[in-house]
């Protein structure tokens, strides 16, 4: 059974997650890399604010819950400006607990997808690396909307 834990952006602290949630049930976005596995989540909590205080405490916890990968949130993908320190937060707690870190849960919604086009927000290496799991089909990001 894959463990995985959930940060998501502190700007969505009140998220219900129920766009994650539905996305993992039916291992869409990044949760497709899932699959034909058994998935328990083992925690869900938001980063803490900038500058992400809640992320060298909580991957431990996560890591004690017997995480296997940690996945940042959707949420620090398309909310503007995007998460400018996603890139610390994946290498702290890559090199820091040995945990995998996958950048996105569920599939980009269709309006984030759109306004991140004509900002051009996207468009570099590491970006187009970072969305990679959560880009999918006009159809589906119109259902995350």
């Amino acid at each position: 059974m894959k463990k995985i834990g959930i940060i998501i952006c502190d700007r969505y602290r009140s998220c219900a997650g129920g766009k994650c949630l539905r996305a993992l049930r039916n291992r869409e976005g990044a949760f497709q890399l899932y699959r034909g596995e058994e998935v328990e989540i083992v925690g869900y909590t938001s980063c803490g604010g900038c500058p992400g205080g809640n992320v060298e405490y909580s991957r431990a916890e996560m890591k004690k819950n017997g995480a296997d990968v940690i996945h940042l949130a959707t949420g620090l993908l398309v909310g503007y400006p995007p998460c400018p320190r996603i890139r610390q937060f994946s290498e702290f707690i890559e090199i820091s607990c040995g945990l995998d870190v996958i950048c996105g849960t569920h599939p980009i919604p269709q309006n984030y997808y759109l306004r991140h086009l004509e900002l051009d927000t996207w468009n570099s290496t590491f970006w187009k690396n970072t969305i990679r799991h959560v880009l999918s089909d006009e159809k589906t990001r119109l259902a995350y909307d």
